[in-house]
């Protein structure tokens, strides 16, 4: 980063380091004012020892700095693959928008029964083509293979 960026990044984030992930202002007030207060907090309920005021800001640093660390090996992991691969992969990711072709035997009837479907004991129904479905409103279930 250039200099006068740095000098305008919140102390937090310049004592750690940080490279990748940039926290604002109000983050890193969180970040250690926050887990001071919640330490303190902690203490004074007697729910933790008072070693916890200076442990938890400590453990929340070391948190986002490997946050921080997971990001540059994710940014430069990303960097590695071929530009060829990546147009591949978002091909492959585009989601597909159509109209899918339904037979006329299998539309529904306005009153909520199948065209050209047997119903069999049980509650099982049968179409067709053989294909067993069934009925929501029993309470047996068709087993593949079974009968």
């Amino acid at each position: 980063m250039a200099t006068d960026e740095e000098r305008y990044r919140p102390l937090y984030a310049r004592v750690l380091g940080l490279r990748f992930v940039n926290p604002g202002g109000v983050l890193c007030f969180l970040f250690f004012e926050g887990a001071m207060a919640l330490a303190v907090l902690l203490a004074l309920a007697e729910l933790v020892s008072w070693w916890a005021v200076l442990v938890l800001p400590v453990a929340v640093a070391a948190m986002v700095k490997l946050n921080d660390v997971v990001a540059e090996m994710v940014v430069r992991t990303a960097a590695l693959v071929p530009e060829q691969e990546r147009d591949r992969f978002r091909r492959q990711m585009e989601p597909v928008v159509g109209r899918a072709r339904v037979p006329a035997s299998a539309r529904a009837l306005p009153g909520g029964t199948a065209q050209s479907v047997r119903s069999l004991p049980g509650g099982a129904t049968t179409d067709s083509r053989g294909v067993r479905y069934h009925h929501p409103q029993r309470a047996t279930f068709d087993r593949p293979g079974g009968r």
